[in-house]
């Protein structure tokens, strides 16, 4: 390894080079898929962060977790979140991030990491309620997400795996981002996008988020709907477009669905969508994720 925390530190401008060089061998590491017993050593043991008035440190769990998301690096996220589940999803330092965030969940959705975004619900679930929720629904960084939450980038990206996974462990579907939009209003908006791209994947989007929206949903773009009627049906098919807009009760599967989804505990999600009584062709999602 090049060195050692115990004797970086001497003249300024050496020790931040050094820093930048072992933070590079790091993030190279992570990237190649190194064993995790390898990486910890590192992470552990070299000092990364040059930081103000002198001080250095080592990578914490939260920004090796950040790594580990990039490039998909599954063992080590696991080891990470469940070795450190809180510190692994902690605010990364000053010196690692632009804001003071913990972008894990976004970050997850942006990389479409679907089995590491599912261990890192897990590790939410255990979690006290209040720090819980405020996992799930803090929006990100005003610069990168414009404020957005997890679920918001899911719609904005058209994520369906993500979107259901984070909906069933309990992220809140009507708050609005910093410019006023749901996640319904940001996923309507990429719907509108001309020419249609990715159509398919947009309304399974929309079809799950029917799911766990109320009925009496207030969306910005409800009048928009309204005044472009004919456009928007040709777009949605005209029963969501009802439904959508108060002009129709959802469909009796969108009903049935809700009450069924409400019986599985965010514990339990997505496991417990096999043993739903639907036949397999109904379902959502096929969401097979380990354990």
């Amino acid at each position: 390894m090049p060195w050692s925390v115990r004797w970086v530190g001497g003249c300024g401008a050496q020790s931040q080079k050094q820093c930048k060089k072992s933070s590079f061998a790091f993030y190279q590491a992570v990237r190649d898929l190194l064993p995790v017993w390898f990486l910890e050593d590192m992470r552990t043991m070299e000092v990364f962060h040059w930081e103000d008035g002198g001080k250095v440190s080592v990578y914490s769990p939260s920004e090796a977790l950040l790594y580990a998301l990039v490039h998909d690096h599954q063992p080590y996220a696991r080891h990470l979140l469940t070795k450190f589940p809180q510190s692994a999803l902690a605010v990364p330092s000053q010196s690692f991030s632009c804001c003071q965030s913990a972008p894990h969940l976004a970050m997850a959705v942006r990389y479409n990491r679907v089995r590491v975004l599912f261990r890192i619900l897990k590790a939410i679930q255990a979690l006290p309620p209040s720090d819980r929720a405020a996992h799930l629904n803090r929006q990100g960084c005003s610069r990168v997400e414009g404020g957005k939450t997890a679920l918001h980038m899911a719609c904005e990206l058209v994520r369906p795996e993500c979107l259901l996974l984070l909906l069933g462990h309990g992220a809140a579907p009507c708050l609005q981002d910093s410019a006023g939009n749901t996640p319904l209003d940001t996923l309507l908006q990429q719907i509108s996008l001309m020419p249609a791209a990715n159509m398919r994947a947009k309304l399974l989007c929309l079809d799950c988020l029917f799911f766990f929206v109320p009925q009496d949903l207030k969306f910005a773009m409800k009048q928009q709907l309204l005044d472009s009627r004919q456009q928007w049906q040709d777009l949605l098919g005209e029963n969501r477009f009802q439904c959508l807009v108060g002009l129709a009760p959802p469909s009796l599967f969108v009903g049935a669905m809700r009450v069924l989804i409400r019986t599985i505990s965010p514990e339990h999600f997505p496991e417990a969508l096999d043993n739903l009584p639907l036949p397999h062709f109904l379902k959502p999602l096929d969401l097979k994720l380990e354990s």
